[in-house]
């Protein structure tokens, strides 16, 4: 028999995603991936897995898995979620960090708290087939990561061959969730479409992200950005980040499974580093922006990926004590007897 999870619940909505399929935007085809590729990453390193393995990104509300293996060996990374063990060994194990559980186990992630995703990596892989060299899932597009869509209740999600046996690990200090982090973005490409006013709105204002908030784009509420001479030109590639403004004047930040093109001037483009944090805003959020040069901005992701190093680093062996069930503890009489204070 294959092993797999079993989709008891699957949250409200959870993909198998990797961290992107590249190399097709010509052929309209989006990168797709995670939108934290920070906490992607991290969930697999944490179960020893390369960067790129398929993983499951949850959005919101997580999913109730059940374990169809001997064992396996899973990672948890991302905003306040946490791996509870269902039934008789109920237990909240936490998160950011990597659990075995074997044959019958029942475990779910609650909810995210502050963070709109996290990540659940397995040992080994997720074990869909790739799709364009990619296992990611773009839902609108019917294709990549398992069976084109999200989980259902009932799905059998494939894992790769048993890996060797790893400890536990956990991440002591996990990165600033970055919630409220000014958001960096270099100018352009089409900023001179725009008036004085509008640069200076962009820079000096809040914005808020809106109900219309999924994997393709945030839009943001907040003033209107004023074009210079209308809002339409020659239809253009897009990268992940763009912000683009349409007749509106409301922007919006696209996110991995954006259109390859589109025909509104992008008046800024959020830097690398920071969009995994773009990447967990929720609705009603706030946002600010700051203005940086390239230069920077490559300095800014030398800097990310060197913290991510370092994160790795300081991952360390789950020690047994940190998994006392407190409920338990507190429902058993652990004192045989009083005395009396002269005795």
């Amino acid at each position: 028999m294959r092993r797999a999870l079993k989709v008891v619940a699957p949250g409200l909505h959870t993909t198998v995603q990797d961290l992107g399929r590249y190399g097709y935007q010509a052929a309209g085809v989006p990168v797709s991936g995670a939108l934290d590729a920070e906490c992607f990453r991290l969930a697999n390193r944490l179960v020893g897995n390369p960067d790129n393995t398929a993983a499951l990104e949850i959005l919101y509300q997580g999913p109730t898995l059940e374990v169809a293996a001997d064992r396996v060996l899973v990672g948890l990374a991302g905003g306040d979620a946490e791996i509870e063990r269902l039934g008789d060994r109920r237990r909240v194990l936490g998160g950011w960090r990597s659990v075995e559980l074997r044959r019958g186990d029942r475990f779910r992630i609650g909810r995210l708290g502050t963070a709109a995703c996290c990540y659940l990596a397995v040992a080994g892989g997720i074990a869909v087939e790739p799709c364009l060299g990619s296992a990611s899932t773009f839902v609108r597009g019917g294709f990549g990561g398992f069976a084109g869509r999200a989980l259902r209740e009932g799905d059998l999600l494939p894992l790769a061959e048993d890996a060797e046996a790893m400890a536990e690990l956990r991440l002591k200090s996990p990165p600033d969730p970055g919630l409220d982090r000014i958001i960096r973005i270099v100018l352009g490409p089409q900023q001179d479409h725009f008036t004085e006013g509008a640069i200076e709105t962009l820079l000096g204002a809040e914005f808020a992200v809106s109900k219309s908030a999924d994997r393709m784009g945030l839009r943001l509420d907040g003033p209107r950005l004023q074009h210079r001479d209308g809002y339409n030109i020659v239809s253009d590639g897009i990268a992940t980040g763009a912000i683009q403004v349409p007749g509106s004047g409301q922007p919006i930040l696209l996110l991995a499974d954006h259109q390859t093109t589109g025909g509104y001037p992008k008046i800024a483009t959020v830097v690398s580093a920071d969009l995994p944090v773009v990447g967990r805003r929720r609705p009603g959020d706030r946002i600010r922006f700051r203005a940086v040069e390239v230069a920077e901005a490559e300095q800014l992701r030398r800097d990310s990926e060197a913290a991510l190093a370092a994160l790795t680093a300081a991952m360390s062996a789950a020690a047994a004590a940190e998994e006392i069930d407190h409920d338990l503890l507190h429902q058993l009489n652990l004192i045989s007897g009083v005395v009396a204070g002269d005795e």
